[in-house]
């Protein structure tokens, strides 16, 4: 009886894509030579056997081929075109594995292989390279000034950038670039590219604070204003003038709140914010004996 992948990826016969997927990865991580020194030769058949497997079967044609016949199917089935003779050539297990996990090795820690890549020679056994698994270094931030307005109702920028980049043969040198977002990092030999990151950096406005999705704002009313009823005249962020009846009493902490004119909420454009009106009263400095009187009459009656 031949090889049987299905038993050995642990699916059944009826897996999808992604039971392989995961399969595979569950067991080209427990039997990756780097992770077994101290069983090397086992782990690498393992390995080998694995990745055949998955390759295989996640290959609709090679799969339908071995349904029906087997693995001497597979051993009979004609070569790719431009090759001579029966059978089909695997993939390097290296190459699968560089596939799922970016690398052909992994720093397992105390692995001795630590610092190479591991391959299959010519006879299926694995030697060492110099090509340790490539690290992802900190993002590289930059600040972008941006107004409260066009945070409000959405900016493209394009920015002017210099970053490092690797030629070839591993030297670095500095570049420009003019770029849209998203962008790339700093590149270094042996390295995954950095991420760019762009920091927002919000300037002052000079009539609303931002509070997370809310707005605030302070207007100044006097003490008859506070007492007696007022109206807010307001130029929103997208140019709209309102006017705001406030009828509650003013006191030195209320505040006001209009629903939904605060800023956009990411993820649902067609929701807002709050706006916030805080007051800042103004007291009169004097008041002539017959103003007192007739303000003690009114808060005593």
């Amino acid at each position: 009886m031949g090889v049987d992948y299905y038993d050995i990826l642990k699916v059944d016969r009826n897996a999808k894509e992604e039971d392989l997927k995961k399969a595979y990865r569950k067991l080209a991580m427990k039997w990756h030579p780097d992770k077994n020194p101290n069983s090397k030769k086992e782990a690498e058949a393992k390995f080998k056997q694995i990745s055949e497997a998955y390759e295989v079967l996640s290959d609709e044609h090679k799969r339908r081929i071995f349904d029906q016949h087997g693995e001497q199917g597979l051993k009979d089935m004609p070569q790719s075109r431009g090759s001579s003779g029966r059978g089909y050539n695997p993939r390097s297990a290296e190459d699968i594995f560089a596939e799922f996990f970016g690398s052909s090795a992994f720093d397992f820690g105390s692995s001795p292989n630590c610092g190479r890549s591991t391959r299959y020679g010519e006879g299926g056994s694995f030697g060492g390279t110099d090509n340790c698994m490539k690290k992802k270094p900190p993002p590289i931030e930059n600040k972008l000034p941006c107004t409260l307005e066009e945070l409000y109702a959405g900016s493209t920028r394009k920015m002017k950038i210099s970053r490092t980049v690797v030629d070839a043969n591993g030297l670095g040198g500095r570049r420009e670039r003019e770029i849209t977002f998203p962008d790339k990092g700093n590149e270094q030999p042996n390295q995954l590219p950095a991420d760019l990151v762009f920091v927002i950096d919000e300037k002052p406005h000079i009539v609303y604070q931002r509070d997370g999705n809310d707005l605030i704002m302070t207007s100044k009313v006097n003490l008859a204003e506070a007492v007696a009823g007022t109206t807010v005249n307001i130029t929103t962020l997208d140019g709209r003038d309102l006017s705001i009846p406030v009828k509650d009493m003013i006191t030195p902490t209320y505040e006001h709140v209009v629903p939904r004119e605060g800023m956009p909420i990411p993820k649902e454009p067609a929701n807002r914010g709050d706006l916030k009106i805080k007051f800042d009263i103004k007291f009169p400095t004097k008041l002539t004996s017959e103003q007192k009187k007739a303000l003690k009459r009114a808060f005593n009656s």
